[in-house]
């Protein structure tokens, strides 16, 4: 009897092993997403008021939990009775990543002036500043819930042939992760200038103080790292969406076989991408001009 426990907790340690090495596949293979995904709820969580910013990403977090316990079982339940639709889930997500990659290249490149507008100062009363706050909520999570199909679907994608009991775990580690790394990171990033301010206060009238020039450093490069983070989020969604066609679409993996995997990813993403991007304009036009 004691040599069949030992036999079963050394089954469960070696099944635990193969999720722990499976996770981390797919948490590289998800780690494009994940850094788009930071971006995001990066640029959607800074902006309002200092106290209403950890409230905001709280109510975030609490509505990607929810994305993610939603998306998980309809993702067991194709990967169990269709797993074709895994694979065509995953091209047609590559193809709207391709296509947002695109879309924030074309908008950098050609609007930026809209960007660089003077902001209009309002007197906002208690109840319109708690609608746009519940809208810019209700928006973050929406993308959320596309990020998270994305990095299920993905994280999924690298354990297809593994057990359904493996994919659950690996896939619920990604979606755990996923979360609370995210947004853990998130709240760091936008309590940045909060942070320096308070450093800055205890530095008091000490110019040369080392708290103060901190403080100083992480209130002027709160707005340079979310900034970053955009661009990075941009190029990683490029190299997401054409990793996605490159290892699921034939032609695209024996297509320029002498250039470096990412190199090739990153074209591809970022072609298919504007070509995404010109149909869905051109659509918009004609539908614009009927309305």
């Amino acid at each position: 009897m004691a040599s069949g426990i030992f036999a079963l907790l050394d089954d469960i340690a070696a099944i635990m092993d193969d999720v722990a090495v499976m996770s981390k596949v797919a948490a590289k293979k998800t780690a494009g997403i994940l850094g788009d995904d930071l971006a995001v709820n990066a640029e959607k969580a800074s902006g309002f008021v200092s106290s209403r910013e950890l409230p905001v990403l709280w109510a975030i977090g609490k509505g990607s939990l929810l994305n993610k316990i939603i998306i998980l079982p309809v993702a067991f339940l194709l990967s169990a009775f269709f797993p074709v639709a895994i694979t065509v889930i995953l091209i047609f997500g590559g193809l709207f990543l391709a296509y947002e990659g695109a879309e924030k290249i074309y908008e950098f490149l050609f609007h930026r002036q809209h960007h660089t507008t003077q902001p209009v100062v309002e007197k906002l009363t208690e109840e319109e500043i708690l609608a746009m706050e519940k809208g810019k909520i209700k928006s973050a999570v929406v993308t959320d819930f596309i990020l998270s199909v994305e990095i299920i679907i993905i994280a999924l994608g690298t354990v297809i042939e593994e057990s359904l009991s493996t994919q659950i775990l690996v896939v619920s580690v990604i979606a755990i992760l996923a979360t609370v790394g995210v947004y853990g990171i998130v709240a760091l990033i936008v309590r940045m200038d909060e942070a320096g301010y308070k450093l800055i206060q205890w530095a008091g009238n000490r110019e040369h103080s080392i708290l103060k020039k901190t403080g100083k450093i992480l209130v002027l490069a709160l707005p340079k790292v979310i900034k970053s983070l955009a661009i990075i989020g941009t190029i990683a969604l490029l190299l997401v969406s054409g990793g996605i066609f490159v290892h699921n679409i034939d032609f695209f993996h024996h297509l320029f076989p002498q250039l470096p995997s990412f190199v090739k990813e990153f074209i591809i993403g970022l072609v298919i991408g504007f070509i995404v991007l010109g149909i869905v304009t051109l659509f918009k036009k004609i539908f614009g001009k009927k309305n």
